[in-house]
């Protein structure tokens, strides 16, 4: 029995040393507050709202700028010699696959 209450005095020891370490960590994460990991807390802006609307009205005029280039677009008669084109590619290809076989 004697090394029963040894043992029983170690494990009370080892919890007080656990609850002060727990008490340890709590008051170092009060002391940072709300912070994340990296440091940077949540609802503080760098910048200005109007240096923020500046950069959207600059941003959404680049992208109306992008918008307003003509497209290029194929011709009818060129879509029609791209399609010949590939139909004969692939009647090349089923010929020599039928040549194969």
């Amino acid at each position: 029995m004697g090394n029963l209450s040894v043992v029983v005095r170690q494990l009370r020891t080892e919890r007080e040393r656990a609850q002060k370490e727990v008490l340890r960590i709590d008051a170092a994460l009060s002391a940072l507050g709300s912070q994340s990991i990296n440091g940077s807390g949540r609802g503080r802006h760098s910048m200005s709202a109007a240096a923020r609307r500046k950069i959207s009205l600059a941003q959404k005029a680049r992208w109306a700028k992008q918008k307003a280039k003509p497209r290029r677009t194929i011709s009818a008669a060129g879509r029609r010699r791209i399609v010949a084109a590939q139909r004969a590619r692939w009647a090349k290809v089923k010929a020599q696959q039928k040549k194969a076989a």
